[in-house]
């Protein structure tokens, strides 16, 4: 072989061990994102009868918190007095998402093209939630679309500080951008920003990681893996105290 001829083909088969390099690298970077585990303490979720109990509600592609509104309200701050604000209930759905697809009621395939919008665009707007009801509102989701939680005074206080960290607030006070007709959630404006790498989901995990609940951040896109997040907390206490 000439050298010329030999030195190519060096160089072709090093080039091959470095793509294949680069490429079990890059599958093994994904693999170890998609089952990383963001620890918590799970001794903020054992406040048993003298906790506060926490509801998660899933309505089969989004998750919101519901959290009592007396236990809210008596930490003081900004969160609490946007929860004085709004209307009458004793409990208060918490939820985030885009500014826009959020707060819009329209039928969902009339909001496709701004779905797309939500989730390909980066840096967009978000809001969160504060949804006000009367009653328990875990007697409205079925026992599989609904998780109970009973947090330690200091877990729930972490839980509802993290929420409070997602508002954008002016002199210290939250901005309301929506008030919806009709069914009385409030719409606050966040400082974080919704797209593909951080869905509402994504932020209820975080939430409830704040307030004690191990998490799989970057699996945490579906609101199946959110309750599925609680169930296996929940076996491995259960499991803990055998």
């Amino acid at each position: 072989m000439e050298p010329a001829a030999a030195q190519s083909a060096a160089r072709r088969a090093l080039m091959r061990r470095l793509s294949g390099f680069l490429l079990a690298g890059g599958l093994g970077l994904i693999a170890a994102l998609w089952t990383w585990t963001r620890p918590g303490d799970t001794a903020l979720m054992a406040g048993g009868t003298g906790g506060v109990t926490v509801h998660v509600l899933n309505n089969g592609f989004h998750t919101d918190i519901a959290v009592p509104r007396a236990a809210l309200e008596a930490q003081g701050g900004p969160l609490a007095e946007a929860s004085r604000s709004i209307g009458e209930g004793d409990w208060v759905l918490i939820g985030w998402g885009d500014a826009k697809f959020f707060v819009d009621t329209r039928p969902m395939e009339d909001r496709i093209p701004d779905g797309l919008r939500a989730f390909f665009w980066p840096g967009n707007a978000s809001v969160v939630m504060l949804d006000p009801e009367a009653g328990d509102p875990a007697r409205r989701f079925s026992p599989a679309a609904r998780r109970t939680l009973h947090l330690t005074p200091d877990g729930f206080a972490r839980l509802t500080r993290r929420v409070e960290g997602s508002l954008s607030l002016i002199e210290g006070r939250p901005r309301l951008s929506v008030a919806r007709d009709g069914d009385g959630a409030h719409f606050f404006a966040s400082r974080e920003h919704f797209w593909i790498g951080y869905l509402c989901n994504s932020w209820t995990a975080r939430v409830l990681n704040a307030g004690g609940l191990p998490v799989r951040p970057q699996r945490s896109e579906t609101a199946g893996e959110v309750i599925a997040a609680i169930d296996r907390a929940q076996l491995d206490r259960a499991g803990g105290q055998d």
